[in-house]
């Protein structure tokens, strides 16, 4: 069998796997992912996104989302910023729109270079993120070592968002993974903790369900944001510091979020299909 081709891209170091089944079926479950996910044996990414012929036909195409432990996810910012980039690039377009498991997501390319995604409207009822039981969204009661009452929305993904005096000190690789399946969120959750060091900028670290750690989270910087606004932390736009680089996050009047920053292609390749069968 023909090997199958992919693209390595990346968002400030959030990394993905990119294969195209626009023409050419390509299946890919848990294992699979898994496999093209692991770092030693596979090729090694966060993620692996496949893109599909779109079903709404105002999309450019469909964008499916595997986490690195073989997992679904609904939505994912920086990858949606390289798969515009992607399809943009194709058409030598300035705008399009790309459809997600978490809904369809507007993308423009700016005149420096960067995407800008239209994230939609956030969500911040406790069953549309969801949580298991009713509560308040903006102090939910959750606490573990010293993170506690973070505040929880939906960004196309459930996201908990912890203040604390300094992000940097915060065991993220022992807090994470207990935070990330507890009851509280039968669909798991990422977990950012934030600090600020002004009304326009947060510094953000997140343990990305079904990831672990990354260096960079499109939709966890934009339910930073809107979780820092919501408080009367910070104005409703602010650079977000991720452990790659910074995006820029504006909640608009409309009710929308903006995200804004870099994508990138790393390289070229293919693989032999029976690194998928050996899943």
């Amino acid at each position: 069998m023909d090997r199958i081709p992919f693209l390595k891209m990346h968002g400030l170091g959030n990394d993905f796997v990119v294969l195209d089944a626009r023409l050419r079926r390509v299946e890919i479950g848990g294992a699979a992912a898994r496999a093209l996910a692991d770092r030693h044996t596979g090729i090694g990414c966060d993620q692996v996104i496949v893109l599909e012929p779109p079903s709404d036909p105002d999309a450019s195409a469909k964008m499916r989302i595997r986490n690195a432990d073989g997992s679904t996810a609904e939505a994912c910012g920086n990858a949606a910023r390289c798969i515009a980039w992607l399809l943009l690039r194709e058409t030598g377009g300035t705008r399009l729109r790309l459809e997600t498991e978490g809904g369809v997501l507007g993308a423009e390319a700016l005149a420096d270079g960067r995407i800008a995604i239209d994230m939609g409207s956030p969500r911040t009822r406790w069953h549309e993120i969801p949580l298991a039981s009713e509560m308040d969204t903006l102090y939910v009661a959750l606490c573990r070592g010293p993170l506690a009452t973070p505040v929880c929305s939906n960004i196309g993904n459930p996201h908990a968002t912890f203040f604390v005096d300094d992000a940097e000190q915060v065991d993220l690789a022992v807090l994470g993974p207990v935070l990330e399946s507890d009851p509280l969120f039968p669909k798991r959750a990422n977990i950012g903790v934030a600090s600020l060091s002004g009304r326009d900028r947060i510094r953000l670290r997140v343990w990305e369900r079904g990831a672990g750690i990354t260096r960079a989270c499109g939709s966890g910087a934009c339910a930073a944001l809107v979780a820092a606004h919501r408080r009367g932390l910070c104005e409703p736009s602010a650079t977000v510091e991720l452990d790659g680089g910074s995006l820029e996050i504006a909640w608009r009047g409309d009710g929308h979020v903006i995200m804004r920053g870099p994508a990138a292609l790393s390289f070229e390749g293919s693989f032999d299909p029976a690194l998928l069968r050996a899943a």
